[in-house]
């Protein structure tokens, strides 16, 4: 069943199918199609094609329509046979370009940031400094038909039967599996997916990047029991309550991560990026931009474990500065272990919009930020222009917002030096960005 909360009349269309013509790709996975004027989002599509669509949401009143293609009429050169058997319509939902060459993907991903930063932003790519790409990781870089195992973080739904799979498109429901491909190796070989999971609502796999460290996060359904858990590799096993809360059950209650030459402890699933080689490849991309020199003073906001401000400090050297910012309050315990031989590094717990403001700093050098999929938003964005930083460095996970962002720094006096895009989600519709931005009149 769809997980929706409309009235049953505005989804009176839906398991009706038209023959349409696909457009260009729309963020979000999806292409756009219109069929008697009225706009479809088809998933399962490439531009240019010929399908059936099948609607899956809508009605006669509604904006849009969501449907699938259920059958290709006219295909696109850059269309493949989908390597994993889970994914098309009606399948997972986790991947949404199964079904397109690799070099494909990367163009789609192409045309989705170059389509936002025009309309949020009202820039092109040589506005911004960008050689429209998207650089595929190195070693990603496969033959048709192949995929890259770069995900170290799986989240299984649990059906009714016990059984371990990914949520369906836009649905509670579960599709099992007995093997997701975009897997990293270190997941794959636990095994959740060949052993029932009764009284679980959910299993959370961890396969750490530089250690053999392994953990698995249960979520019991409501008035369920942990499972004896016995996997293909030694485990620690966290449990999460009715109020979200995570404990040990038992092992480490954190996975030892390796990047910029260090070992990061990361605690109950804290944040960490989950593609293998993204920790050391962003790094590369945010100290190239922020150009670090010796005694320089630095935010790194949102820093989660604080993977930037150990790189940042390492080069400011020991007349610097770096003043980190976090809400999760495990990671800010993570991030001063992680960061403890560092002096010259201090890290705040609370979100960024409260903290910043309470520290009474008016000045800073150098700025990363790495917000939420939302974005920073309008009044932080305006704050961190007020501060005069000579570079800013922003890491987004959603090309949206960081066209929004971008918008509202260059009200604050700031544009965009370069930015460069990177294939850290194969097989999805995600793209990472690193944009680094300077003063307007320095630029000038």
């Amino acid at each position: 069943m769809q997980h929706r909360t409309k009235a049953p009349e505005a989804d009176a269309l839906v398991g009706e199918r038209y023959e349409v013509e696909v457009g260009p790709v729309a963020h979000g996975g999806h292409c756009i199609a219109r069929h008697e004027g009225q706009v479809l989002f088809v998933r399962h599509a490439l531009p240019g094609e010929r399908v059936i669509a099948q609607v899956t949401e809508g009605g006669p009143d509604s904006r849009f329509l969501r449907a699938d293609a259920v059958e290709i009429l006219e295909a696109s050169a850059d269309r493949v046979e989908a390597p994993c058997p889970f994914s098309g319509p009606g399948k997972c939902g986790g991947c949404d370009w199964q079904h397109a060459s690799p070099g494909a993907q990367r163009r789609l991903k192409v045309q989705v940031i170059t389509e936002q930063l025009d309309r949020l932003a009202g820039l092109t790519p040589e506005d911004v400094g960008w050689n429209s790409t998207v650089e595929p990781v190195p070693g990603d870089k496969l033959p048709k038909g192949e995929v890259p195992a770069w995900r170290t973080r799986v989240q299984y739904a649990v059906d009714d039967d016990g059984r371990a799979g990914l949520r369906r498109h836009r649905s509670h429901d579960v599709e099992p599996v007995d093997r997701c491909l975009i897997a990293a190796p270190g997941i794959s070989e636990l095994g959740i997916e060949s052993r029932e999971w009764p009284g679980i609502a959910s299993v959370e796999a961890i396969a750490a990047t530089g250690s053999n460290d392994r953990q698995v996060i249960l979520t019991p359904k409501p008035g369920g029991r942990l499972p004896l858990v016995e996997l293909d590799r030694p485990v620690s096993v966290m449990r999460v309550d009715e109020q979200d809360g995570v404990h040990r059950v038992h092992g480490r209650g954190f996975v030892r991560e390796r990047a910029e030459d260090r070992t990061w402890r990361v605690g109950s699933g804290g944040f960490w990026q989950v593609h293998t080689k993204a920790p050391d490849l962003l790094v590369e991309a945010v100290m190239q931009g922020l150009t670090p020199r010796k005694g320089e003073t630095a935010l790194d906001l949102y820093c989660g474990v604080g993977l930037f401000a150990g790189a940042i400090a390492e080069r400011v050297g020991d007349t610097g500065a770096v003043l980190g910012i976090e809400s999760g309050k495990r990671a800010v315990e993570d991030a001063r272990h992680n960061l403890a031989d560092l002096d010259r590094v201090r890290i705040e717990h609370g979100k960024v919009e409260s903290v910043l403001p309470r520290t009474g700093i008016t000045q800073a050098d150098l700025i990363v930020l790495d917000p939420p999929r939302a974005g920073a938003g309008k009044s932080t964005v305006a704050h961190l222009a007020s501060l005069g930083a000579r570079r800013i460095a922003y890491v987004a996970c959603d090309p949206a917002a960081l066209a929004r962002d971008i918008a509202y720094f260059a009200t604050g006096g700031y544009r965009v030096r370069f930015l460069r895009a990177f294939d850290l989600f194969p097989m999805t519709h995600h793209v990472e960005c690193v944009a680094v931005l300077e003063p307007v009149a320095k630029a000038s």
